[in-house]
């Protein structure tokens, strides 16, 4: 107690960030969160699986682990400076030399001991680096956490991708072939006169443009499942993405709690709180070099020329010494170390505040998102099913001969249009509701 009283460092307050009463966009104003297998509500059996494999396999994540495992060997490190050190030691020596009026001669020293050897932390030194290390360690889970959260999050949304790039060519192969039967027919009327070698060309020229735009979102969609396949940590070509469409995942509902229980669920800002802890910790370290350090060490053993005669009492040895070390000029560096921890910590002060508002920052954007998204969906929807019958009214009619080819070309692109658009919407849905899980802490706690 007395000791702890010494310390000359500053104690570690936690910062006072305000957080808001509510959310700008309403959530629900309940206190649920997701939960920790969030990605189970989106109702897709291969997303369950990739992710599965991904928190088995991938790189970062390993790597994530690895590192706690640093942390924690650094923090056993610091707080093996609080105890004392203890040293065995065995000596056996021959050696021939010159004794004065005798001459040469040989004799044998035989010498086992043990010594002992310990720094008293009478300024708190050592258990604050201790304690930064410890901080360190802990920070070092929670980035493990966040790195999982983040891998998680990118399979979902590659996956997601690759679904919506598949129904895409879908779509533009629906729609090629519906045209390519359109010109057939046109082929047909301009053989018996009915239709003109215009209306051809203008068909002919729509089907090459649809024609053609598959292959770029093919080449994207191998490209996704490439990267899908780092992810999990599969080789590219291990991986096959099944025959699922984003019309067979569902849009879990998502509550985003209340704003005061966040900054405890988010891993990245827990891991800011306790790199700031170690900052301070690091600070007290800075300011004890100031001091005089006390280090006492002490030995003992036996030492004897025969082995018959080593453990006696006459051959035991000791020795024990108490050292006090004052730093008197060391050229500004002491000080300079302390105004640098100082520095640090301020600096990581700012970092944390600044991932503080981050979270609230994040949490608010992924709930509009989601709202939108929502929104746009069924809006664009609607737009597929006037398209729908805009298109099928133009048929009819230019079969009837009421309306020409140009009309229906019109309204065929309209149609193509707005479908491949309401798959891009579906994505952008999915991706902000893996958003809003990822700003939410992804369920961890």
């Amino acid at each position: 107690m007395l000791l702890d009283a010494c310390r000359v460092g500053p104690a570690y307050r936690q910062p006072v960030i305000a957080a808001p009463t509510a959310w700008t966009e309403d959530s629900g104003g309940t206190d649920a969160w997701p939960d920790a297998q969030w990605w189970h509500g989106f109702a897709a059996p291969q997303l369950d699986e990739l992710i599965a494999e991904a928190q088995q396999h991938n790189d970062d994540l390993a790597a994530a682990v690895a590192r706690v495992r640093e942390a924690d060997a650094e923090a056993r490190i610091a707080g093996a400076a609080l105890l004392p050190g203890l040293d065995l030691a065995a000596t056996a020596t021959r050696e021939r030399a010159p004794v004065s009026g005798v001459g040469p001669e040989t004799y044998n020293n035989f010498a086992p001991g043990v010594a002992a050897s310990y720094e008293i932390d009478f300024w708190g030194r050592n258990r604050a680096q201790r304690d930064a290390a410890v901080a360190s360690a802990r920070a070092s889970r929670f980035s493990r956490e966040t790195v999982a959260l983040t891998v998680v999050s990118g399979v979902a949304t590659t996956y997601f991708q690759a679904l919506e790039l598949r129904d895409r060519i879908a779509v533009a192969q629906d729609n090629l072939v519906s045209e390519q039967k359109i010109l057939h027919g046109l082929q047909l009327e301009e053989s018996v006169g009915t239709a003109t070698g215009l209306d051809v060309a203008q068909q002919e020229t729509a089907v090459s443009t649809l024609y053609a735009s598959i292959p770029p979102l093919e080449e994207q969609l191998r490209q996704t499942v490439y990267a899908l396949a780092v992810l999990v940590g599969a080789s590219p070509e291990s991986l096959q993405v099944g025959d699922a469409s984003l019309h067979d995942v569902a849009a879990p509902p998502v509550v985003a709690g209340l704003p005061s229980g966040l900054l405890a669920r988010r891993p990245d800002v827990r891991a800011a709180e306790q790199q700031l802890i170690a900052a301070n910790a690091d600070i007290t370290v800075a300011r004890a070099a100031l001091f005089p350090s006390i280090t006492l060490t002490a030995s003992g053993g036996y030492a004897s020329s025969a082995l018959a005669h080593l453990i006696s009492p006459a051959s035991r040895i000791y020795a024990g010494t108490a050292g006090l070390t004052q730093p008197i000029f060391h050229a500004g560096g002491l000080r300079a170390q302390v105004a640098y921890s100082q520095a640090y910590y301020d600096e990581l002060l700012a970092g944390y505040h600044k991932a503080v508002l981050n979270a609230f920052g994040n949490a608010e954007s992924a709930l509009v998102a989601v709202r939108q998204t929502d929104e746009q969906r069924r809006r664009q929807a609607t737009a597929v099913a006037a398209a729908r019958r805009a298109y099928e009214f133009a048929r009819a009619q230019m079969a009837a001969g009421t309306v020409n080819v140009l009309t229906v070309l019109n309204t065929e692109l309209a149609f193509f249009t707005a479908q491949d658009t309401l798959v891009q919407v579906e994505y952008a849905h999915l991706q902000a509701l893996v958003g809003l899980y990822t700003a939410l802490g992804g369920g961890w706690s």
